[in-house]
Formats: C-alpha cells, structure tokens, sequence
C-alpha cells in the first residue's frame, strides 16, 4: 500500500443471508483527501462504513489503515488508531451542555471516561482545550448551552467537535448535512472544509452540492458495488451513474434538489 493512501479495502464483501450488501468493493482514500462514497438508497454506503469501522464483520476481503491490516480488530481498537465517525443519528448528550459534551471526548482519549465518581472539578484542566475545539466548529457562544436547547444544525456541528475530541486521523462522516435547512448546509460545508485541515476525511452523503463542493474523488456504490470512481466532474457525466440515480435524467438536476 502506498504512503499516499491511508485507507484500503481489497474485495471488501458483506452477505446477509445470502443478499449481498457491499460485493467487492475496492477503495483507495488519498491521504489528506476528502473522498465522498455516494449512491442511491441501498446501495451500501452506510454498510460499508460499518465495515470500515468493524461494526458488522466483512464476509470476505480486508480492511487496511496506514499500511496495516486491521480486518481482524474490534471497534475499539479501530477507534484507538484514530479511525473516528459520526452517525446519522444525533449521538450526543442532550441535556449536558455543549462544552461537557466535548469534555466527554477529550476523557476518553484520556482513558477515564468511566470515572464517574470524581468531583467535576478534576475535569476543569480539560476546559480550556474543549473551548478550542468549540471555537473551530463555531459552537464557543453555546458553550453554557444544554445541548437539548440547541437547533439542529448546531447539534451535527457538536457531533464534529466531539469527533475532533478524539483527535482522529481520519474522520468518517455520515450523512453530515441530513435533515438540514439551506443554512445550516452551508454552514456545516464551511466547517467541514475547515476542520479537514491536517486530515482525511470520508464521508456519505446524499447532498449532491454538498459533495460537488468539498469532494476531491468519489466512489459511486450501486447495489453493493462500485458504480464509478473519480472527480464529481468526470463522475456527473457518466451515463451509468445517471441511470442509477436519476434515469435517464442528470445528476446535476439531482444536485439542484439536493
């Protein structure tokens, strides 16, 4: 594997029951990229993501992270090399404030996130680098904030800080900008483009804008497999990524409703 790519799957292939959810899925993710997997709905994308970060166990092929074979590791030994990932489901905790939620992260990279019976105060040494990681993902003003009070967007910008907690090598984001009004679209762009600063980061997404803006290679996944590979420009234009989404439509049409 070479030093350009920090992530690789070789065949990379999840049954259920004899239904195939990901056949042979090959991907190579550049380091220091930010690499979209799209598709229609069922085409694999979150599955793969569950292989990625060992949530389902690959059927067959292998999963390799900086040159090393990590097929055979558990979720937390995945997470330890600093493979971290969002969900599509809000996963924070939502009546902590804001800056307790991030507070959480930055303790389990320390190792006591079950030391529950020590005085608060101990995590006060953490404040000042939880504050930090608010001010990159805009979130500093909310600090105070119980996080149930907060708009949805703000929450999935939360998600990303929480995630920066944990200082991942690289960050897999699914579906970042699902559910969300124009704005907070926006928004979360921005912050993704900013926070990818120094990192990898792979990510579904069905928002072809959102793609088209921050994506320097995508995998186009259709029914487990890979569809197409390559710029959203060359990939846009490819008759068969057409037929997947949209029929004989245009995925840019996609895009504008998107």
């Amino acid at each position: 594997m070479s030093d350009d790519y920090i992530l690789e799957t070789r065949n990379l292939v999840k049954e259920f029951k004899g239904f195939v959810a990901v056949n042979d899925v090959s991907l190579k993710v550049r380091r220091g990229s930010i690499h979209a997997l799209i598709g229609p709905n069922g085409a694999g994308k979150t599955t793969c993501f569950n292989l990625l970060t060992k949530f389902l166990e690959p059927t067959r092929g292998s999963i390799h992270f900086n040159g090393i074979d990590i097929t055979g590791e558990k979720p937390a030994e995945i997470a330890r090399r600093g493979i971290i990932r969002s969900f599509q489901i809000s996963a924070v905790f939502p009546h902590l404030t804001v800056l307790e939620n991030v507070r959480i992260g930055l303790q389990r990279k320390l190792g006591t996130s079950f030391h529950f019976w020590k005085s608060a105060r101990t995590l006060d040494t953490l404040n000042a680098r939880a504050m930090e990681l608010l001010e990159s993902v805009d979130l500093a003003t909310f600090a105070d904030t119980v996080t149930v009070e907060l708009p949805y967007g703000r929450k999935r910008a939360l998600e990303i800080a929480t995630t920066l907690a944990l200082d991942p090598e690289l960050m897999l984001l699914d579906e970042p900008t699902q559910g969300m009004g124009h704005e907070d679209v926006g928004r979360v762009v921005e912050l993704i483009r900013k926070v990818a600063a120094g990192r990898t980061i792979m990510m579904v997404e069905h928002n072809l804008n959102v793609v088209a803006n921050l994506s320097s290679t995508i995998t186009v996944l259709a029914r487990g497999a890979i569809l197409a590979e390559g710029p959203y420009a060359e990939v846009s234009k490819n008759p068969r990524v057409l037929e997947a989404y949209v029929g004989s439509g245009d995925v840019d049409t996609a895009a504008a409703h998107g």
